[in-house]
């Protein structure tokens, strides 16, 4: 029983040494010579203290890992997001918006010229829609290895033919890539862009080579008005008040499901609003895809990544990656 015991205990010190030394790894000051030495010497020191419970009896080995964790984890409680990073070029600004009867105003809008993933033409505008005009609301989806991976953006769109598409995105430093595993050590704060489709798909298929799909959403039109508001609201929280991108809890899919079921209570739970490419199949099977297709057939006639690339100089980006997508009209 006794070494029973000690190997469940030494397994949950190993698993907890681990995350500390993935903490601090990815939080702990200085460059990555320092943090690679703090991170090592808290996982020797860890791996000590479990030999030790191991050769003597007692609770000392334990009651040391606890206190030193314990510091570990009020120092990672103490970090907080912030705004006044050096941020990336395409997360520089921060989204806010007011919402003045059926009239939204956005600031900071992004319209970027994209001619690769180092060379583009910055463009942040203010704009205002008209909620009255609003028509339909698009789920895009990107997706650039993985099958079960990919990357969510809702697009909506206006009886006058504009588009507007919503981005929850990390909130990079300049110079940082994005990182599965920092996603849960604090590495990147959240971003939520509101961008022109031009911009934010385009980027996606024509510069960085990813595979994206589009799917016209069924949803009543005063629940498109009120996904628009729940989207100004975030954009407007995030700025007031930065938060935290995580892998598992505060993604792309999560938010946006977040502030869907605020709107419709009740929607269920489903490991498909984590692996991200599987979510089609999820809002399918809630009868919230273009009706009278399969789901492969929505699948095909929403794969917009070769219209995309043929679209690029086109005057109507927008009209030219829909021809074909069942349900969305030019």
């Amino acid at each position: 029983m006794r070494t029973f015991f000690l190997s469940v205990q030494s397994l949950v010190l190993a698993l907890l040494a681990a995350w500390g030394a993935a903490a601090l790894w990815f939080q702990a000051p200085g460059g990555p010579a320092l943090r690679g030495a703090m991170a090592a010497l808290w996982a020797l020191l860890a791996l000590a203290l479990i030999v030790r419970s191991w050769r003597h009896r007692g609770l000392q080995p334990l009651l040391v890992f606890a206190l030193l964790f314990g510091l570990l984890l009020l120092w990672w409680t103490s970090i907080e997001p912030k705004q006044d990073r050096h941020w990336a070029s395409d997360v520089r600004r921060t989204l806010s918006g007011r919402v003045e009867g059926s009239m939204v105003h956005l600031k900071d809008v992004r319209n970027f010229d994209w001619r690769s993933r180092d060379d583009y033409g910055a463009r942040w505008e203010d704009r205002s829609y008209d909620l009255d005009g609003l028509r339909s609301v698009d789920m895009a989806l990107s997706y650039w290895g993985i099958p079960a991976i990919a990357h969510v953006m809702m697009s909506f769109g206006f009886d006058n033919g504009r588009y507007l598409s919503f981005s929850v995105e990390i909130r990079r430093e300049h110079g940082e890539s994005f990182s599965t595993v920092g996603g849960f050590f604090k590495q990147f704060e959240l971003s939520l862009v509101a961008a022109e489709e031009r911009d934010v798909l385009g980027v996606r298929s024509n510069i960085r080579g990813e595979d994206v799909f589009l799917y016209r959403l069924q949803m009543p039109r005063e629940s498109m008005r009120s996904l628009f508001i729940e989207y100004v609201d975030k954009a407007n929280g995030l700025a007031r008040e930065p938060r935290w991108y995580n892998t598992v809890t505060a993604n792309c899919s999560t938010l946006v499901f977040e502030m869907v079921r605020r709107l419709t209570p009740g929607l269920p739970l489903d490991i498909r609003l984590l692996l991200a490419g599987l979510l089609p199949e999820y809002v399918y099977g809630l009868d919230a895809l273009e009706p009278g297709y399969t789901l492969e057939q929505l699948r095909g006639g929403g794969r917009i990544t070769l219209r995309a690339q043929q679209a690029a100089a086109e005057a109507d980006f927008s009209a030219a990656i829909r021809r074909g997508v069942p349900g969305a009209v030019p």
